[in-house]
């Protein structure tokens, strides 16, 4: 039953890289790489502001991640922390099927990095995942309404419908709603043993053995984040700053690649586009990076907006982001093999759980 549950998510997720390529390749045969990377050319040593705000995704990812393990865990390194958010991030995002690698790796990297038991670890896994989810929610929710007339107005060009800003509102709240629903439920401490009596009803024998011999551990993982119910609510709100600080960076990156670019455009409309097309990747989780979706979501926002020479500056500004995205990810993979991780510790990870 494993066997075969892993193989269909290892078979999605290669069909979700396939079709991502596919999709680039398509973009690509519409795009004029010279005029492209001539504006590339022009913002010079500039070019090194692009790389800040994804450095910025993950710091205040971090802080709000430090704010929600459970009250009385042990101090926590946010070097270590930080080493294991950039980790974790850059096989969800690179690999075929990276978030059911990346997701469970956090647990277990806390717990050989930093000594944190699983089930404090995945309590506080449990809670940043929800939390930063809810989030996300609320921060379309404020993109949706900085640029509510814009979306509007290109939705037809852009998606063939109208009403694409209450589409875009409907979605955050009900994201915002479901997340949080989830979030106050797990908070409850019955979300684990719940999810344990539900697998305990999935025939075969080893799956079984598996859950008998860690329901103790499903049981811990509950009393942690029942713990979060005596505590004092401030830390959980300084989390939800720090995360919506945190899916700011992205809008703010899009803005100074534009900017840099030579492009006229104002900050609330590329908030507003950031939103929609990064809700549009959480859409599409099966493909690495959202690869060719997003791209070709941009291009089609700014030829809707009518930016001047679209074609060309929406070519050059993917190069930047995807380039971009290669340099940093680069970085987590080397940060990866020089901490001792590889790629098989994802599986790992999946088997202690």
């Amino acid at each position: 039953m494993e066997k075969k549950g892993k193989s269909v998510t290892q078979w999605t997720g290669y069909a979700g890289l396939a079709a991502g390529i596919l999709l680039i390749l398509y973009l690509f045969q519409s795009i004029d790489l010279g005029r492209s990377l001539f504006r590339i050319s022009t913002i010079g040593f500039s070019s090194l502001f692009i790389m800040l705000p994804f450095f910025g995704l993950h710091f205040f990812e971090t802080i709000a991640w430090t704010l929600v393990f459970p009250p009385g865990s042990r101090p926590i390194s946010f070097f270590r922390l930080f080493k294991i958010q950039v980790i974790s991030e850059t096989v969800s995002m690179t690999l075929p099927a990276g978030m059911a690698l990346g997701e469970p790796l956090r647990p277990f990297l806390c717990n050989r990095l930093m000594g944190i038991s699983y089930p404090v670890s995945v309590a506080a896994v449990t809670v940043r995942k929800l939390l930063l989810s809810s989030m996300q929610g609320v921060y379309t929710i404020i993109g949706t309404l900085a640029g509510f007339m814009m979306l509007q107005r290109v939705s037809p060009a852009v998606t063939g419908f109208q009403g694409l800003g209450f589409f875009m509102l409907a979605t955050g709240i009900a994201v915002c709603l479901i997340f949080l629903y989830f979030l106050l439920t797990a908070l409850k401490g019955r979300s684990a043993q719940s999810i344990h009596s539900l697998l305990m009803m999935v025939p075969g024998k080893k799956v079984k053995s598996w859950l008998i011999r860690r329901e103790s551990s499903f049981s811990d993982t509950d009393e942690h984040l029942r713990s979060f119910q005596g505590a004092s609510p401030a830390a959980l709100w300084k989390a939800t700053f720090w995360y919506l600080v945190g899916w700011a960076m992205l809008a703010v990156e899009s803005y100074i690649i534009l900017r840099l670019l030579g492009a006229e455009i104002s900050f609330p409309t590329v908030l507003a586009i950031d939103t929609t097309l990064v809700m549009l990747r959480a859409l599409f989780f099966f493909i690495p990076s959202g690869l060719g979706i997003q791209d070709l979501g941009y291009m089609a926002f700014f030829q809707a907006v009518g930016m001047p020479e679209a074609v060309a500056l929406g070519g050059a500004f993917i190069l930047i982001r995807r380039f971009k995205e290669v340099l940093w990810y680069s970085a987590g993979y080397a940060v990866m093999f020089m901490s001792g991780i590889h790629l098989h510790d994802p599986q790992q990870a999946e088997g202690v759980q």
